[in-house]
């Protein structure tokens, strides 16, 4: 089979979207993705991702394609665990408290620093509406996060996504619990759960 053939394969198999890293990791030079997109068959959708054309540009993914240490997090990870229908206007990001901010600032993501063990803490991975799989916090830690007062979020978001997880199936208030005394916002939580349970 030939190497554009396997490439193209690897994307149908991938919703639409194939990586350069996926390339090399199958062995095939990166130099087929330039004739594949000289002649149509992918487009490139951002530094070292690339789409079918018929395929959905799914954001979710580029971003975090170009920055792989990012963790969706805040009103994005809301968004993705389904606890709001508010789509995110400018995506939110937690990198490891040693990385260089200043690519994904420039793309316009709102984005912080963590220390271990906080940077990993809650990491799960979610579906994005184009059907692909992304790094984000899960709905416990997101809701922790969205009731620091430094995030700012807007109080109407907490109280859907709040009132969303508690009528939900999947709720783990253990772990809920757990992750608020982590993050030192147990008192907040407690108001909330009371006030809906």
């Amino acid at each position: 089979m030939l190497d554009s053939q396997r490439i193209l394969e690897l994307a149908q198999q991938n919703n639409g979207i194939v990586t350069a890293a996926m390339v090399t990791d199958a062995g095939i030079s990166r130099g087929v993705l330039k004739y594949l997109t000289d002649n149509r068959k992918l487009e490139k959708a951002s530094r070292g991702v690339y789409t079918l054309p018929e395929a959905w540009d799914d954001e979710f993914v580029n971003l975090q394609n170009r920055f792989k240490k990012g963790i969706y997090s805040l009103e994005t990870a809301l968004f993705l665990c389904d606890l709001t229908d508010r789509t995110p206007g400018r995506f939110q990001m937690v990198f490891p408290a040693s990385y260089n901010l200043s690519g994904p600032k420039r793309e316009g993501v709102l984005c912080r620093g963590s220390k271990e063990p906080l940077y990993s803490l809650g990491v799960t991975e979610l579906i994005t509406p184009g059907g692909n799989t992304v790094r984000a916090y899960c709905a416990e830690r997101s809701l922790c996060d969205v009731l620091k007062p430094r995030n700012h979020t807007d109080i109407q978001i907490v109280t859907d996504a709040v009132k969303r997880y508690v009528s939900s199936k999947d709720k783990n208030i253990p772990l809920l619990s757990e992750y608020a005394h982590m993050l030192r916002v147990e008192e907040r939580i407690q108001a909330y759960l009371e006030m809906l349970l």
